[in-house]
Order: C-alpha cells, then sequence, then structure tokens
C-alpha cells in the first residue's frame, strides 16, 4: 500500500533535511519556529491533523517539531 504524502508533510520534510546534522531538540525547535513563523495557520492545522492520523510519512525530525506545535498551540 502507497502512501500519499500531502504537501505539507512534504515540505515539513524538506525542512527537517537541512537540520539533519543537528542534535534533535535543536532541529525539532528550528523546524517549529520556521513552520510558526512562515506557514499559513491552515497548513499548521493540516500538517498536525495528518500527523494525529498517522506518522508514517513524517520525517523523525517533524514528528518532534509537531509535538512543540502542538504544546505551544
Amino acid at each position: 500500500m502507497t502512501h500519499t504524502v500531502s504537501p505539507q508533510v512534504r515540505l515539513a520534510n524538506e525542512i527537517a533535511l537541512q537540520f539533519r546534522g543537528q542534535d534533535v531538540d535543536a532541529a525539532a525547535a528550528k523546524i517549529d519556529r520556521h513552520i510558526r513563523d512562515f506557514w499559513d495557520p491552515r497548513m499548521r492545522a493540516d500538517l498536525l491533523h495528518r500527523a494525529e492520523t498517522g506518522v508514517e510519512t513524517m520525517d523523525p525530525l517533524v514528528v518532534a517539531a509537531v509535538r512543540l506545535l502542538r504544546h505551544q498551540a
């Protein structure tokens, strides 16, 4: 079974690539900050929804950033 990756998940995964070499907590915080600063609220809401329905297509750094997004929402 193949999964279609939403545009928000694809974009978040691409952002995560930029922080791959950093500590997980630091990278997650930077991804969280980028999403808060530059993403439309609807895009953030879609990413949070997709994280609730399954994270198998999400980079682990994105999953960590989503935890921060939820906590500070």
